[in-house]
């Protein structure tokens, strides 16, 4: 079957060995030149395509919308505002609130006049009950300025960790202390000071702060300069050259305090003069609903999600034709990241769009991290895609360092960060002594007698583990095994064993009624059995499952923001149920292979 022409790039990348013993790849193209300035993309389309919609966000059955030229308005207006209160690197811009038009507003607006601003997880505001992540990050960053939509619902975070002479911005609510209307920095009369800091913003200037997970401990502050986003939509540009000439229309959810939506799609819309959706649903039961209501009303160019995001799409998608037909009439490129998708998932949505528009879509993955940007892109074939990461954008180069097994990947290019904000001992020991970024992600070769097939993705190194024999377990590698294979009754897998003998592990069901369905439970005991018998080792053997009951929550941790599994916060909030794993005897909703 023919698809639909929208060329993705390729070539044939170049290998040369470190001084080191590593092997550095890289593509042969250069990035070509790119702007200094993000804003300076939004002062073009202002002029070029004034009325074009750029941010929309459902307001009840109608779309209330923002275009080009009211943004550009709105953020020399707002940036006034910023200069008015002397907002600068020392006094950012702290942002509380989910996905809005007046975020993207109030970012915009910080972008424009070189005042960074920093989007923050709500969970640490709306679900913490003793704020210490968000303290933490208040301390470090110490604003200037703090916006939240809500004063109501954000209130008990305000008062426990804002600083006394910050100044607090809300759209609504109640918030028992002095607050500024939003508006009110919209009616800011702009002056000639807004284009002399415009003018003054330069590649290295820093844009935004981006805190990563925190999984394990406080979370870091990343650095974010206009290089860094400015870079990386070129580097997509030249993934997606058609970009240039067909602005996208893009539906998505991701949430902005991250790299995936708040650099790569918004940035997408942005960069290239097109229209982004805002979707206030999540990829999770009870919030997908919003998704698809969504996408029944706007059919995407190109659309971003998390595999997770498209796992629950994919039955709403079966029995709703009429989203059917909306999702699939304008699609041309199917891109996911944060984490590797499952084949049975890919085949699902390919078997989809071949009912409804008699051709597959192409599956584009692109491994990145809130540190590095962009590294590597792959165009899946129709076969085995699952893990697969592909070879190095443009101007990225990509160093393989032999490590335990694996191969380490370290970083080179202008979208990768300078350092993490007030943290220069963490910023030391984050580059080699040849000012590679160390990932931390373990790759391998999907071919190793054909490198140009490119990389598949092996797990963080950090998730590894030893058994008590001493036997290295490659997380990343195990559960695309395991979910190659319990598909479809499992959708994922949390695997346990750290210092004991054996593994086993933590099973999403398909569905939560299965957990009880004595069929179910025959076939999952089968197919683990079967590779037990397999010619794998004990690292990639699995002698007890547990199927986890209940919905994993992105509040509480068990979720990241983009909706992957956050393996170490699992084992730790169901830990009672991980013992019952190795319990002797073994807790009575245990699936066992066979004895230890």
């Amino acid at each position: 079957m023919n698809e639909r022409p929208f060329p993705i790039y390729s070539r044939e990348a170049i290998f040369e060995p470190g001084a080191d013993g590593s092997l550095l790849v890289r593509m042969p193209d250069g990035l070509g030149p790119y702007p200094s300035r993000i804003t300076e993309r939004l002062e073009h389309w202002g002029t070029v395509a004034p009325d074009r919609p750029f941010l929309a966000r459902r307001v009840g059955q109608d779309w209330r919308s923002v275009r080009y030229a009211e943004a550009l308005d709105a953020a020399r207006a707002i940036g006034a505002a910023l200069l008015d209160r002397r907002m600068s690197a020392e006094r950012p811009v702290l942002i509380l609130s989910g996905n809005s038009i007046e975020q993207g507003l109030l970012s915009l607006a910080c972008l424009h006049v070189g005042v960074p601003f920093v989007p923050i997880s709500t969970a640490y505001s709306l679900v913490s009950t003793d704020f210490a992540k968000l303290r933490a990050i208040v301390a470090l960053v110490r604003p200037g300025l703090i916006f939240a939509d809500d004063g109501g619902r954000y209130a008990p975070a305000i008062r426990a960790c804002a600083p006394a002479d910050a100044e607090i911005v809300i759209m609504h609510g109640n918030l028992d202390r002095q607050a500024t209307p939003f508006e009110a920095l919209l009616a800011t009369t702009p002056t000639s000071a807004v284009e002399s800091a415009a003018g003054a913003v330069r590649a290295g200037t820093m844009a935004k702060l981006l805190f990563t997970s925190g999984s394990t401990g406080i979370p870091k502050a990343v650095i974010h300069t206009h290089e860094m986003f400015c870079s990386l939509q070129r580097m997509l540009r030249m993934v997606y050259p058609a970009l240039a000439k067909e602005p996208p229309v893009l539906v998505d959810w991701l949430p902005w305090n991250h790299i995936l939506g708040g650099s790569v799609v918004f940035g997408l819309a942005l960069f290239n003069g097109g229209t982004l959706y805002i979707d206030d649903g999540k990829p999770v039961p009870g919030q997908i609903e919003e998704t698809v209501r969504n996408l029944r009303d706007v059919a995407p160019l190109l659309y971003c999600n998390v595999p997770k995001g498209y796992e629950e799409l994919i039955p709403h998608l079966r029995r709703d034709s009429a989203l059917r037909e909306s999702f699939f009439s304008r699609v041309r490129v199917l891109q996911y990241s944060g984490a590797s998708i499952a084949q049975h998932v890919c085949d699902a949505i390919d078997e989809l769009a071949v009912e409804t528009v008699g051709e597959r879509i192409p599956w584009v993955t692109i491994l990145g991290s809130t540190e590095a940007g962009a590294i590597s892109v792959y165009r899946h074939a129709h076969i085995a895609p699952a893990g697969n990461v592909g070879l190095p954008l443009p101007g990225v180069t990509l160093k393989l360092v032999p490590t335990d097994g694996k191969l380490e990947a370290r970083v080179r290019s202008p979208s990768v960060t300078p350092g993490y904000w007030r943290q220069d001992d963490l910023t030391a020991t984050a580059f080699d002594e040849e000012g590679f970024f160390r990932t931390g992600d373990g790759l391998d070769w999907i071919a190793p007698n054909d490198r140009q097939l490119g990389l598949r993705y092996c797990g963080r190194l950090a998730e590894d583990f030893k058994l008590a024999t001493g036997t290295w377990v490659r997380v990343g590698a195990l559960r695309a095994l395991l979910l190659a294979h319990l598909a479809p009754d499992v959708r994922d897998v949390v695997i346990a064993g750290e210092n004991r003998n054996y593994v086993a592990v933590l099973a999403v069901p398909e569905a939560p009624d299965t957990v009880n369905d004595d069929r179910v439970v025959a076939r999952v005991r089968s197919k683990l059995t079967a590779l037990a018998e397999g010619p794998h080792g004990s690292a990639q053997r699995v002698l007890r499952l547990a199927f986890l009951i209940g919905q994993l929550s992105i509040d509480a941790g068990d979720l990241t923001d983009k909706g992957g599994i956050n393996q170490r916060n699992v084992l730790r909030r169901h830990s009672v149920l991980v013992e019952q794993l190795y319990a002797d005897p073994p807790g009575r909703n245990v699936i066992c292979v066979r004895p230890p």
